[in-house]
């Protein structure tokens, strides 16, 4: 599973979509939470995975670290790319962005069934010299506000989970074992 990863990694680097397709299944699905896009199957995949190289030509990814359970694989890392271009309706200021990645990977008869690429909207935009809200309201149609997002495009936070333990006026911190009061 890894080796796949690692070769739709280089294959990506090298902005090198043939070798990429190559690796997924015909079914493949391809989210990018960040941006709120889904791409199914292979046109949809290929025109995805030209836009981004359009806005990032210089993309590059270094995995650093995976782990797995025989089903599913999942990757950490360093992307390293240049907003280029006005496709978020934004101009950057020419700087490359290096941010930490996380991508879940899906496996079937030996090919990518899908990737979930994950990483943090407002660092590749402070790191491009763009707002982030500017971007997400692009990128969404106007809405800032990830509550005013369509049912199917809001990512769910830690945020938005119950705390197991709600603080309540009268919760009381206790000190760790050893350390004084």
């Amino acid at each position: 599973m890894f080796e796949l990863a690692q070769e739709l990694a280089v294959a990506k680097s090298r902005q090198d979509v043939p070798a990429a397709m190559k690796l997924f299944r015909r079914d493949m699905v391809l989210e990018a939470p960040a941006f709120g896009t889904t791409a199914r199957g292979p046109d949809e995949n290929e025109k995805a995975l030209l836009g981004f190289f359009a806005s990032f030509p210089d993309y590059g990814i270094e995995l650093q670290g995976h782990a797995d359970n025989g089903d599913a694989l999942v990757c950490w890392g360093t992307a390293r790319m240049t907003m280029t271009g006005d496709r978020f309706g934004v101009v950057p200021d020419g700087r490359r962005a290096e941010l930490p990645v996380f991508i879940q990977f899906a496996f079937k008869d030996g090919l990518i069934a899908g990737e979930r690429f994950f990483f943090d909207l407002s660092t590749l935009c402070a790191q491009s010299g763009v707002s982030t809200d500017a971007v997400r309201r692009t990128v969404f149609g106007g809405a800032v506000d990830p509550e005013a997002l369509p049912h199917g495009q809001r990512q769910p936070g830690f945020l938005d989970a119950p705390h197991p333990h709600p603080p309540s006026s009268t919760s009381r911190i206790e000190p760790i074992r050893g350390e004084e009061t």
